[in-house]
């Protein structure tokens, strides 16, 4: 059984996955990680250099062929954009979508044009938030509220959820 951590850029995915991993004594992946290995070059540069659909291309070839076991997987915030991607994951994993207001994903992620964050063209930072909240929940089996709440609170209750 795989824990599968979703949401936004900036919600906690990867620092959460960590803290969890070790504390239940299961291994930890984190999708962006994976792909940023295997194509042997950045997150952004990849958006830079190959675009936005073909980013999201190589994201659902990586995802779809991962095969885990006993982990904490943190994803990429666009992966729930793929179908094929979300149930891969979903067959051998719990999916935990990491729930933030937009206005403290804001605060948090500061400069995005740095984080290899999917952006199409024209969209701005709220957009993208309006639209994958949707899929987010849809995909999700639990919903953790992050608001407000230090990142040992969450663990705990991220904890509290799986056992």
């Amino acid at each position: 059984m795989n824990i599968v951590l979703i949401g936004m850029s900036g919600a906690g995915k990867s620092t959460l996955g960590v803290l969890l991993a070790k504390a239940l004594g299961m291994n930890y992946v984190d999708t962006d990680i994976v792909i940023q290995n295997q194509e042997e070059r950045l997150l952004q540069d990849i958006l830079a250099e190959e675009g936005v659909s073909k980013f999201m291309e190589i994201e659902e070839r990586v995802v779809s062929g991962l095969e885990l076991e006993n982990s904490i997987i943190s994803t990429g915030g666009s992966v729930i954009y793929s179908e094929k991607a979300m149930n891969s994951l979903k067959q051998d994993g719990q999916i935990i979508y990491l729930q933030l207001p937009y206005e403290e994903l804001e605060r948090r992620l500061g400069d995005i044009t740095t984080r290899g964050i999917v952006i199409k063209e024209g969209q701005s930072l709220k957009d993208v938030f309006d639209e994958r909240v949707p899929l987010y929940i849809r995909y999700s089996d639990t919903i953790l509220d992050c608001s407000n709440k230090s990142i040992e609170d969450c663990v705990s209750e991220l904890i509290e959820i799986i056992q």
